[in-house]
């Protein structure tokens, strides 16, 4: 009688407008007997009620949403939480549009989850967004993702900077031909992002037109960054060939920021490489085949001498693509900065800085910096950075900084769950998102029934435990006392499983390499 109840209750009307019916379907493997159940709160992603936990025990969700500059005078209106939630999920689903916003509509568990009544529409979620200014947004985004991260920075850090470009193919406000290696000739947007090159997260994103791709349009953020950290600078700005100019080692060196830049390919740059061949004091090759000097040198428009680190790496097997001159060397005339020598063809890198580390050590800080490639890899590629584009440039800089922000807290929740490694979204989503959530209601309490996807639910099984551990040292800390900062708590906490055998803070000179 119960079956009979719900299959009434169930049924809808088919397009010809009868009772939908029970289809016969002959699979492969044997006959199924189909029905639509459209009224059964289920979800694909059922572990997301441990990540709504997270942000639910640190507050962090709940704070964002009451500083949200958006305002509505109807009534029918969506409230904030449902905008930022909606947002929040489809960025964490890995979309780039708001088309895919779709996709999520009947996921009533997670709205559940995140004290949403609804998930929105994409045209509303791009009006809702619409109706934040750029300044409202930038003095509610920027604070945020700074608190996100400053707890974090007791330690020596280094700050990563880097623009990546963003192909549009539309008319939105900025589309301009700027540099574009990949699509030459398409219009695009630069992100210049600012990171934490240990931890990789992210301290801020702007979003300029294209034609803004150099340092001239970082050097204020950079500038107004490190202001804001106040004590909690890094102990080296790192950058590559593009910001590596007067401009910005003026801006540092003012604030007595140390650094770590790339020079440029240029004139006296080969000049000062060609005066390095005969000397006889290169250091040992490390165990990445590299040699390193040091000079110093003072191009044109600089304001004084400054410190240069010279390095160069054999290419073995390679083959030269220029001719030799009457001596046997080959002339500096190439792209990547390749030096034959007799037989021996060698790639060099010349690195301004005025930090006083051994010669090997900054070789060493630089090579690191290519792993905050794969970080800004991620952010753009699994994280929809280079997405959600819309008409105005503003909707484009919030939904940046929006995803550069979830993006920091799901790492957070990931280190809480693995400390010992990061974990990139495309693993950590299929390990700690994806399971099939089914909703029970009884008797007042509400049971949601998991069955995951993946084939090591036993992993899956402690790396929850782990972030339940965590959340529970916050509660019991909360508990004693109540005025904590629960956030600053968890990070603390997660840091110390991170890097439980450091000790002490060093001071800033001791710096070692990351490796």
């Amino acid at each position: 009688m119960g079956e009979s109840r719900r299959k009434r209750k169930g049924a809808g009307l088919t397009a010809a407008g009868g009772v939908d019916e029970a289809m016969v379907v002959d699979t492969l493997g044997g006959r199924m007997h189909v029905r639509w159940d459209e009224g059964a709160p289920a979800t694909p992603n059922g572990q997301l009620v441990f990540f709504a936990e997270f942000l639910a025990t640190a507050g962090v969700f709940d704070r964002w949403v009451a500083d949200c500059p958006l305002e509505y005078r109807s009534n029918n209106a969506p409230g904030k939480r449902d905008v930022l939630g909606t947002l929040l999920l489809a960025i964490l689903a890995g979309h780039r549009r708001y088309a895919h916003v779709t996709a999520l509509r009947g996921d009533a568990v997670a709205a559940q989850a995140l004290g949403m009544e609804r998930v929105i529409s994409e045209d509303a979620l791009r009006r809702a967004l619409e109706r934040i200014d750029e300044a409202a947004s930038s003095a509610w985004l920027r604070p945020a993702l700074m608190s996100s991260v400053r707890e974090a920075l007791e330690r020596p850090w280094v700050l990563d900077i880097d623009a990546s470009v963003k192909p549009l193919y539309g008319r939105q406000e900025g589309a301009e031909l700027g540099y574009n290696p990949h699509k030459p000739g398409r219009p695009s947007h630069v992100l210049h992002t600012y990171w934490v090159g240990n931890l990789r997260l992210v301290l801020d994103v702007q979003v300029n037109s294209g034609k803004q791709h150099t340092s001239v349009h970082a050097k204020a953020g950079l500038a107004r960054l490190l202001d804001e950290l106040g004590d909690r600078r890094p102990a080296l700005v790192r950058g590559d060939c593009g910001y590596g100019n007067e401009g910005i080692l003026v801006e540092l060196e003012q604030r007595h920021q140390p650094y770590l830049l790339r020079l440029r390919q240029t004139k006296n740059v080969q000049r000062l490489v060609a005066r390095q061949f005969n000397r006889m004091d290169w250091s040992r090759p490390d165990s990445q085949g590299c040699q390193v000097v040091e000079d110093s040198l003072q191009l044109l428009g600089w304001s004084a001498k400054r410190r240069v680190v010279i390095v160069r790496r054999r290419i073995r097997d390679a083959v030269a693509r220029e001719r030799r001159d009457h001596s046997g060397q080959m002339r500096l005339a190439l792209a990547d900065m390749a030096v034959l020598e007799g037989q021996r063809m060698w790639e060099y890198t010349v690195l301004v800085t005025d930090v006083a580390y051994p010669i090997e050590a900054v070789a060493q800080l630089y090579r690191d910096r290519a792993d905050c490639e794969n970080g800004f890899d991620e952010l753009k590629n699994q994280w929809g950075l280079g997405g959600f584009t819309t008409q105005d440039i503003n909707r484009c800089q919030t939904t940046a900084r929006s995803g550069a922000l979830i993006y920091n807290w799901w790492s957070w929740y990931c280190r809480a769950a693995h400390p010992g490694a990061r974990l990139e979204a495309v693993t950590s989503r299929p390990l700690l998102l994806a399971a099939v959530g089914k909703v029970a209601s009884h008797a007042g309490q509400t049971q949601l029934y998991l069955t995951p996807l993946h084939a090591k639910t036993q992993t899956i099984k402690a790396l929850v435990a782990n972030i339940r551990a965590a959340l529970q040292h916050v509660k019991a800390a909360a508990e004693q006392l109540p005025t904590i900062d629960r956030w600053a708590t968890l990070v603390r906490y997660i840091c110390q499983r991170i890097a439980p055998s450091l000790g002490p803070i060093p001071p800033v000179p001791a710096l070692n390499p990351t490796g």
